[in-house]
């Protein structure tokens, strides 16, 4: 089948588009290139624009007509820079996507998979969240995701579309096929840093607040293989239909590992995997940093049938692979 992916040109949109290629489907992309590579759409089917324009999508919908699913991926990502420039991420990832579910309503195209985060999510004593815990996003970024789910609830219970929001934990490494990788220059995820700073002798990998209650002090995520990741996409696709009943319409998703690594282990699990240590230093958090938390995948597991199959040492090992290689691609 067709699917729309917007921000088809970005690391974790390019994977997706990968995985869906690789299990016989065609991804039609739609990304602006704003942060997005023209290299990861090279050879596949590609729109340059962006996804409120309402005359692009049309375009789409007429040269591609039995398109029925749309994975919506484009949007500003970085936490600090949210912080700082919150108006930017509103309009990018908030005001832009209101027209695009418009336009796509309009269109008759009324199955989405939208792209969310687990920065969504409250903290929890032993930081294991559900898809219904608590909610308490705490960064400008993190609020435009949370807007965008309820954005999006609202469609679907008004208008009789539906909408699986799949909130994403901490996405590492590439795609397994080295096609597509993480791109931004000055990465600001933990394992973009460990990666630049093993490569930049000058370089200190700064531990971002240590004073969390966790069993180290260090931050606590959930660290899934962008590939697993993709890989969920391709199924909620294929399985869309199964998972919505005559009188359900929203889904929310954790994509998560079920598995907590706090950053002072992620930091011990590189070096392992490079073989040597790293120049490293303790700091204080940044703007909008928080605890952290990792998934419950139950319902991924029943209504996906999914689960993640690679390991954080797998994710580091293809980072570096990528890192190696990247500037060839791209």
């Amino acid at each position: 089948m067709k699917v729309l992916v917007t921000g088809g040109a970005g690391y974790i949109g390019s994977t997706i588009c990968s995985s869906l290629i690789d299990n016989g489907h065609i991804p039609i992309i739609l990304d602006s290139l704003v942060t997005g590579k023209k290299k990861f759409v090279e050879n596949r089917i590609f729109y340059n624009g962006d996804i409120s324009d309402r005359v692009i999508l049309k375009t789409i919908k007429k040269d591609h007509p039995e398109i029925d699913y749309v994975i919506h991926c484009a949007a500003l990502i970085v936490v600090p820079d949210s912080v700082k420039d919150p108006n930017l991420y509103y309009r990018e990832n908030v005001s832009k996507s209101l027209e695009l579910f418009y336009n796509l309503k309009l269109l008759g195209i009324k199955n989405i998979i939208f792209s969310s985060s687990a920065s969504v999510y409250d903290d929890t004593n032993d930081f294991i969240v559900k898809e219904d815990s608590l909610l308490n996003p705490r960064s400008p970024y993190a609020r435009t995701k949370f807007m965008m789910e309820m954005i999006l609830e609202d469609f679907c219970n008004s208008y009789k579309m539906r909408g699986i929001a799949l909130r994403y934990f901490n996405p590492i490494g590439a795609d397994m096929k080295m096609r597509t990788g993480p791109h931004i220059k000055n990465p600001s995820h933990v394992l973009g840093k460990m990666l630049s700073t093993a490569k930049n002798k000058d370089e200190v990998f700064k531990i971002t607040g240590v004073n969390w209650p966790t069993r180290d002090g260090s931050g606590i995520r959930d660290y899934i293989h962008v590939w697993d990741l993709a890989r969920a996409h391709t199924i909620a696709v294929e399985k869309f239909d199964e998972i919505f009943s005559n009188d359900l319409y929203y889904q929310i998703i954790n994509l998560g590992t079920s598995n907590g690594v706090t950053v002072k282990e992620l930091v011990s699990a590189f070096e392992n995997v490079i073989g040597k240590n790293i120049d490293k230093v303790e700091t204080e958090k940044r703007l909008g940093d928080v605890a952290g938390a990792y998934a419950n995948n139950e319902l991924a597991y029943k209504k996906l049938n999914w689960f993640p199959e690679k390991t954080i040492e797998e994710g580091i090992k293809d980072s570096l692979l990528w890192e190696e290689i990247k500037n060839d691609i791209i």
